[in-house]
């Protein structure tokens, strides 16, 4: 699924159960504010991502299946004009694998 379709699925899946953003928005668990601008066009941060697809019966390979460590780098793409979405969708993949293989702490 391309990122540029994410917010017309979620308005899709909103008119289809009748549901306004505040309920959808509680259904996902994110700000009504975010859904909304990711409705818009605006690329949400992984997790909120994550919770959106989650929400729209989507299974995302490039979506980590646990939130990361907070010292283990994360992938945030805003939209921008200086980024094309197929720039910002490889940098992102490029960025989990090297998360995947990120250095764990030996305690």
């Amino acid at each position: 699924m391309p990122l540029e379709d994410l917010g017309r699925l979620i308005l899709a899946k909103r008119n289809a159960s009748g549901l306004g953003i505040r309920a959808a928005a509680r259904e996902v668990g994110i700000s009504h504010g975010t859904l909304a601008r990711v409705e818009k066009g605006f690329l949400p941060d992984l997790e909120n991502y994550e919770k959106i697809c989650r929400w729209l019966g989507i299974r995302e390979q490039a979506v980590p299946t646990q939130s990361p460590a907070p010292n283990i780098p994360q992938v945030h793409f805003r939209r921008e004009k200086t980024a094309t979405a197929d720039t910002a969708a490889a940098l992102a993949r490029m960025i989990i694998a090297a998360q995947a293989s990120w250095p764990k702490d030996s305690k």
